[in-house]
């Protein structure tokens, strides 16, 4: 008797030198925890939960190349090489428990500098930052603030990009000492290299402004930098602001020729998240429903050929197989459905499979629901006697 194929969502994926054990990623997602950038219990709690939950590949929050770069003051940081070991701390976690880690890398450009979520997300004033005696100040492509809440930020020098691009390189460096798996470029939601690319916040005149060529530039750049240093077996993802849902802004045809070139530089998956680029963006425009970012990752897909990354309101299995099944995206990331049930990939394997037992569960706990699930049966059969 042939066995049935794994459901789609279950099946792995080798992208270069690295397996996933099936196609379920964790989103990144800020936490504000860190001390001065290091990485604390918190994040091994917090990241090690979804690692047991069964997750193929876990990804970092936004994590900042400089100290003034951070979307938040307690973000994760990676400018430092004394980052390294809490970061490894995590890594090897993951790898001891049969997931795979990967550091999104970012610095925040003109959006840096905001409250946690439950303090009110606010962005902090510059008389906020020098309360807290930090002399930062935001830096985009222009002299445009993001929106009314944020100050108008510092219009980068050529000789600050640069310096931009090598605070990226020593990161991802810093990310293979730690052992990380995946390194995710965060060129999304308005962020600093979303800024250059979108017209409505990138107002140069130089290389670097202009032409959608021009505002391309840095992308492709810190790409193309990392690619050298990151060793050639490990993957490299970029999340992408797909549309700026603004008119005039960023739209999936550009998202389409961006995807083409950074394929080019070795960039083996385009994560396809929308808007950010200001506080009228935010939501991008695009109607919210379940999935409602797919149609991008499906025609980037299709268009490019390159491996794609589906986020936003996946919530079932169900819905998640069905993306994979469909051949809209290679891979799927959920973030709060994670934070609701961080079994939510052991879940998802018990639900498509069939599986009676949970052999999905790390075997600490596993073995305990399967040493239970007799006296479960045994219960329900006594309670539907008449």
């Amino acid at each position: 008797m042939t066995e049935s194929p794994l459901p789609s969502l279950l099946q792995p994926l080798t992208i270069r030198g690295r397996t996933l054990k099936n196609r379920i990623v964790i989103s990144p997602m800020c936490q504000h925890a860190g001390r001065d950038g290091f990485a604390t219990d918190w994040h091994l709690v917090h990241y090690g939960k979804f690692v047991l939950g069964g997750a193929a590949l876990v990804l970092t929050e936004s994590t900042a190349v400089a100290a003034d770069s951070r979307v938040g003051i307690d973000d994760l940081g990676i400018w430092s090489d004394a980052h390294v070991p809490g970061l490894k701390r995590l890594a090897d976690f993951a790898h001891e428990n049969g997931a795979l880690m990967g550091v999104q890398l970012a610095h925040s450009g003109r959006k840096a500098f905001s409250q946690p979520l439950w303090q009110g997300g606010r962005a902090l004033s510059p008389a906020d930052l020098d309360a807290l005696g930090l002399d930062w100040r935001r830096v985009g492509p222009s002299a445009l603030a993001a929106s009314a809440e944020w100050s108008t930020p510092q219009a980068l020098t050529a000789a600050q990009i640069a310096e931009i691009r090598d605070q990226h390189v020593a990161a991802a460096r810093r990310a293979d000492a730690a052992g990380m798996d995946v390194l995710e470029l965060h060129f999304g939601h308005g962020y600093l290299v979303a800024s250059f690319l979108s017209p409505l916040a990138n107002l140069r005149d130089d290389a670097y402004g202009g032409s959608r060529d021009n505002r391309m530039r840095l992308a492709i750049e810190i790409a193309r930098d990392i690619r050298a240093v990151w060793p050639s077996d490990k993957p490299l993802f970029a999340r992408l602001s797909c549309v700026d849902g603004a008119q005039g802004g960023w739209d999936i045809e550009d998202t389409v020729v961006l995807a083409r070139l950074l394929a080019a530089e070795g960039v083996d998956v385009i994560d396809c998240s929308s808007g950010g680029l200001s506080e009228e963006t935010r939501r991008s425009n695009v109607p919210r429903g379940f999935g409602f970012q797919v149609p991008f990752a499906e025609r980037v897909r299709t268009e490019t050929g390159t491996l794609t990354q589906a986020v936003g309101i996946i919530t079932t299995p169900e819905q998640a197989n069905a993306i994979i099944a469909e051949g809209r995206a290679d891979l799927v990331a959920i973030g709060r459905e994670a934070l609701r049930n961080p079994y939510w990939p052991a879940e998802a394997w018990r639900q498509l499979s069939g599986a009676q037992g949970f052999d999905a569960w790390h075997e600490r706990h596993g073995a305990w629901l399967d040493k239970r699930e007799p006296v479960l049966r045994r219960l329900r059969e006594q309670e539907e006697r008449p």
